[in-house]
């Protein structure tokens, strides 16, 4: 069985994609590509890859928040960057990362699913506590 979460709080294409997949059995958790939308579905930070990281990042303590996990619990991020460029790289890390930083593989593109988006990240999770935080 697996368990599919969309926290309130965190807007969501629930009909399209669940934002945690958390698979019994497992003590992982797996959150979705986030980009930078605000609860309303706006676009964050247009045309500024630092910004909309920061966003990702606010959406992702939420994610977090509902599985009763922190930054610290990341295991493993998958960044992918639109128009990449090695000077962004400090910001865009600055910007989602809380210490320790996870494992992390960046990976530039071409574009994400809308021409607005720079930043889209997926995260895998270690859960605190099976018994805890999973929404039925």
């Amino acid at each position: 069985m697996i368990h599919r979460i969309d926290p309130d709080g965190v807007f969501s294409l629930p009909d399209l994609v669940s934002q945690i997949s958390v698979p019994a059995g497992l003590n992982l958790a797996f959150i979705s590509g986030q980009v930078a939308w605000d609860e309303e579905g706006r676009v964050v930070g247009e045309g500024d890859h630092t910004a909309q990281a920061a966003q990702v990042a606010r959406r992702v303590d939420r994610l977090l928040d509902a599985l009763g996990a922190q930054r610290q619990d990341i295991v493993k991020e998958t960044i992918y960057v639109v128009d990449y460029e090695p000077h962004l790289v400090p910001g865009i890390l600055d910007a989602l990362h809380g210490a320790p930083p996870p494992s992390s593989t960046l990976v530039g593109v071409a574009q994400l699913f809308a021409p607005e988006f720079l930043i889209e990240v997926e995260y895998v999770v270690a859960l605190p506590d099976r018994t805890q935080g999973v929404a039925r």
